[in-house]
C-alpha cells in the first residue's frame, strides 16, 4: 500500500508527463485547468496515466462527472441547482466544493479541481487513509 507521499509523487509525475509542466508547478493547491493549463482532452491522458501508475480502473465520469454538469435536471441557466450541487458532492467527495457552491456556474467547474483533489481520489480508490 503506497503512502500519501508516494501517491503525491506518482500523481505529480503523471501530471508533469501529461501536461508538459515543470514539477515545481504541480503543487497540491494547483488547479488542473487554471494553474496547469489542462484542457478537456488532457483529462483522458491523465486518467490513462493514473490507471497505469496505480493499477486502478477509473470509470468514465467518476473523476470528472460531466454527466452531472450537463444534466438538465441539475443545471438551470448555466448554474448547478442545489440538487445538482448535492449530487456533485456525493459523486466527488474528494473535492472541496465550498467555494464553487457560493457561485456554482457550470462553466467555472473546471477551475475547481486541484492536484490535492486528484491525490485524495487515488487515496480513496486505493483505500489509503
Amino acid at each position: 500500500m503506497p503512502t500519501r507521499e508516494e501517491i503525491y509523487q506518482k500523481v505529480q509525475a503523471a501530471l508533469v508527463d501529461a501536461l508538459g509542466v515543470d514539477e515545481e508547478e504541480v503543487t497540491p493547491e494547483a488547479t488542473l485547468v487554471g494553474d496547469l493549463g489542462a484542457e478537456s482532452i488532457d483529462f483522458l491522458d491523465i486518467v490513462f496515466r493514473l490507471e497505469k501508475a496505480f493499477d486502478i480502473k477509473i470509470p468514465q465520469n467518476e473523476l470528472v462527472p460531466q454527466d452531472i454538469l450537463t444534466n438538465a435536471q441539475y443545471v438551470k441557466d448555466g448554474r448547478l441547482t442545489p440538487e445538482g450541487l448535492s449530487a456533485l458532492q456525493q459523486r466527488i467527495p474528494f473535492v472541496d466544493l465550498s467555494k464553487f457552491a457560493e457561485n456554482p456556474v457550470v462553466q467555472d467547474f473546471p477551475n475547481v479541481m486541484t492536484v490535492g483533489d486528484i491525490c485524495r481520489y487515488v487515496q480513496m480508490k486505493l483505500g489509503v487513509d
